[in-house]
C-alpha cells in the first residue's frame, strides 16, 4: 500500500508486529505521537528526515558509524579485489599500465562518490525549535533525503517535473539490475577462491563449469541464511569485518614483503604492454580500467541502509567518503605490493588466479594456504553486505510499486528487522546471473560489466538531474555534507565520465573475440532495459508511485505518511 487517507490505525501485520498508518495531519497533539512514535531508536535528525521523506519508519535503526563504515569498506574489498579481479589488468597494459590505470581511475570515480555523497544528505534548511522540529509539519533544522530508495529516490525529486515519474522507474530497475549482478560477482568470487584453495596442493585441479555453478548457488543459499536469520547480528558482524579488513591487509602484506622476490622498480612502473590485441596500447590500458573500477565500486552501498543507520544524513556521506579514501589507500599499497612480488608477467597472464602466482611466490605451501583462507573469509563477508544491499533496493523499490508483486516483496519481518521477501527474490535473481558461468569462458568479467553498466547508468540519471538544476541556476537546498562551490564542475565531471566508462563496459577483454569470449553485458543490459520498459507500460505507468509524491511540499492535501 502506497499510503493512507484515513485516521491513525494499530494492526498486527503477519509477523506478529503492530505497525501504523498514518493519515493527514489534522493537529498538534496527533503530531507529537506520531513523531514520538518515530524518535524510538531514532536521533532527532532522523526523525526530522523521515517525515520530510512522507516515510514511516519500518526498520530499526542499529546501524552506527563504525558498522557503516564496515558495511561499506567490506563490500567494497578494494585490496582484495586488486588481488582476486585485475587479471584484465595484466592483460591490457601489463604492470606499468595497470599501476597508472588504478590510479588515473580512483581520482577520476572520487568525483562521482563524492556527488552521491552530497545527494545523500542534501535538503532544505528552516529554522524553528527543537520540539518542532521532530514534530511539525513545517519540517525544522536541516532536511535531508536518506533513503534506502538511494538513486531512484534522488532522480524522482531532483529530475524536470515532466520526467521524474519515468526517470525515476528506469533508475530503479537499473540499480536493482546492477546490485544483483554485484551479488552475482562475488560469490564467482568466492568459488574461485575454494578452486584455488585445492589449487595450492593440486594446480592441475579444477571445477567443470556445472560443478562451479553449483557451488555458487550454495554460497547464495548461505549468504540468505545469514541476512534472514541472522540479520539481528548484522551491524556487529559488519564491524568484526571492518577490522578483519584492515587486520587481514597487514597479515597479508607482511609476507610478501619479506618472503618474495621482487620485480624492477622500472617493470613495475614504466612497463607497458598491450597482449589484448587492442590495435594500441592507450585503448588496451582503458579496456583495463572496467575491472579496476569494479575494485573500487560500492560507496554508495550504504545509502540502501540509511533507514537502519542512526543520523544518516551524516553518517552515511561521511562514511561513503571515508570508506572510499581508506580502501583507495589499501588498494594502492596491495597493487604495488603485487607487481612487485608476482614474479614473470607471462606467467601471471597464463595462469586462472595471478593472485596464487603471488602467494606461492612466497615459497611456503602453509603461507599461500592461510593468504588464500583469509581472502576468502573477508570476500565472503563482503557477500553479506552485497545481499544486503540488494534486498534493501528492492524493497524500497516496491514500497512505490515499482516491481509487480510490490505488495509481497514489500512485507517486513519486523521481529528479524529484515525484508525477507527481497532478500529472497534477490537471491533468485542473483542465481540467475550466476547461470552465464554455464555458456561463457570469461563469465566473471561479463558480470562485472553487467555490475557496472547497470550502476553507473543509475549514477549518470541521478548526478545529472543535480547538475542540470546547477546549468540552469535553479536553487538546490543546502546539504550537511556539501561539495559548496565545486559542486558543478565535479557534477559535470562525474557525469562525462560516467558516461565515458560505460562504453569501455561493452568491450570484451581481448580481440578476436569468438561467441564464448565475447561480452555478453550490454545485450543483458539492453534486455533489461526493454523488459523494464514493457512493465512500465503495463504495470509502472498505473501503479508505481515516484518517492517525490510523499515529500513534504511536493505532496498533495491529505496524504499522509508511506508505508508498505
Amino acid at each position: 500500500m502506497a499510503f493512507e487517507k484515513n485516521a491513525p490505525s494499530n494492526r498486527e501485520d503477519d509477523f506478529g508486529a503492530p505497525t501504523q498508518e498514518s493519515g493527514p495531519e489534522t493537529g498538534a497533539s496527533s503530531r507529537l505521537v506520531e513523531a514520538f512514535e518515530y524518535v524510538v531508536g531514532d536521533t532527532a535528525n532522523d526523525v526530522s528526515d523521515m517525515r520530510r521523506l512522507g516515510k514511516k519508519q519500518e526498520f530499526r535503526r542499529n546501524f552506527s558509524f563504525l558498522a557503516t563504515l564496515g558495511f561499506i569498506s567490506i563490500y567494497m574489498a578494494t585490496w582484495e579485489f586488486v588481488l582476486v579481479s585485475l587479471s584484465v589488468g595484466l592483460l591490457n597494459g601489463g604492470f606499468g599500465g595497470l599501476f597508472w590505470v588504478f590510479i588515473g581511475t580512483v581520482v577520476c570515480y572520487s568525483s562521482v562518490v563524492a556527488s552521491l555523497a552530497e545527494m545523500e544528505s542534501i535538503g532544505k534548511l528552516c529554522q524553528t525549535s527543537l520540539i518542532v522540529k521532530a514534530c511539525s509539519d513545517r519540517a525544522a533544522g536541516t532536511k535531508r533525503a536518506p533513503t534506502s530508495g538511494g538513486q531512484y529516490h534522488w532522480v524522482s525529486e531532483f529530475a524536470p517535473p515532466e520526467y521524474q515519474k519515468v526517470a525515476s522507474y528506469a533508475a530503479g530497475w537499473m540499480s536493482t539490475l546492477g546490485w544483483l549482478a554485484s551479488v552475482a560477482s562475488s560469490v564467482f568470487v568466492v568459488t574461485t577462491l575454494i578452486e584455488v584453495l585445492i589449487d595450492v596442493t593440486d594446480p592441475s585441479f579444477s571445477f567443470p563449469n556445472w560443478q562451479y555453478t553449483l557451488i555458487m548457488l550454495a554460497f547464495l543459499v548461505l549468504t540468505i541464511f545469514l541476512n534472514t536469520w541472522g540479520a539481528r547480528v548484522l551491524p556487529m558482524l559488519e564491524t568484526i569485518s571492518l577490522f578483519g579488513h584492515i587486520g587481514g591487509f597487514i597479515v597479508t602484506l607482511i609476507p610478501l614483503w619479506v618472503l618474495a622476490p621482487k620485480n624492477s622498480a622500472y617493470a613495475v612502473f614504466v612497463e607497458v604492454v598491450n597482449n589484448g590485441g587492442w590495435s594500441n596500447t592507450g585503448t588496451s590500458c582503458l579496456v583495463a580500467q572496467v575491472t579496476v573500477l569494479y575494485c573500487n565500486l560500492g560507496s554508495d552501498c550504504a545509502v540502501h541502509i540509511s533507514e537502519e543507520v542512526e543520523d544518516a544524513s551524516l553518517v552515511v556521506p561521511r562514511c561513503m567518503w571515508w570508506s572510499y579514501l581508506l580502501n583507495v589507500f589499501m588498494g594502492i599499497v596491495m597493487l604495488i605490493t603485487m607487481l612487485f612480488c608476482i614474479g614473470d608477467l607471462n606467467d601471471a597472464i597464463s595462469s586462472p588466479a595471478p593472485y596464487l602466482n603471488l602467494f606461492n611466490s612466497t615459497g611456503s605451501v602453509g603461507v599461500a594456504m592461510t593468504l588464500t583462507i583469509i581472502l576468502f573469509l573477508l570476500v565472503f563477508s563482503g557477500n553479506i553486505t552485497a545481499l544486503a544491499t540488494t534486498s534493501r533496493e528492492a524493497w524500497a523499490f516496491s514500497r512505490d510499486q515499482g516491481f509487480p508483486f510490490s505488495k509481497w516483496i514489500s512485507r517486513m519481518n519486523y521481529k528479524r528487522n529484515v525484508p525477507d521477501n527481497a532478500v529472497y527474490l534477490s537471491s533468485v535473481g542473483s542465481g540467475v546471473i550466476c547461470l552465464i558461468n554455464l555458456g561463457s569462458t570469461t563469465a566473471f568479467n561479463v558480470v562485472v560489466s553487467l555490475t557496472l553498466l547497470a550502476l553507473l547508468s543509475t549514477y549518470m540519471i541521478s548526478i545529472g538531474c543535480v547538475l542540470l538544476k546547477r546549468i540552469r541556476k535553479q536553487e538546490l537546498p543546502p546539504a550537511r555534507w556539501s561539495l559548496g562551490r565545486w559542486g558543478l564542475p565535479i557534477n559535470a565531471f562525474a557525469f562525462v565520465y560516467s558516461a565515458f566508462v560505460i562504453v569501455f563496459c561493452c568491450f570484451p577483454n581481448s580481440v578476436p573475440v569468438t561467441t564464448s569470449t565475447a561480452n555478453w553485458a550490454p545485450l543483458v543490459w539492453v534486455g533489461v532495459i526493454g523488459v523494464a520498459a514493457s512493465i512500465y507500460v503495463l504495470h509502472g505507468s498505473k501503479f508505481y508511485t515516484p518517492p517525490v509524491a510523499f515529500v513534504e511540499g511536493r505532496k498533495q492535501a491529505g496524504v499522509g505518511l508511506q508505508t508498505i
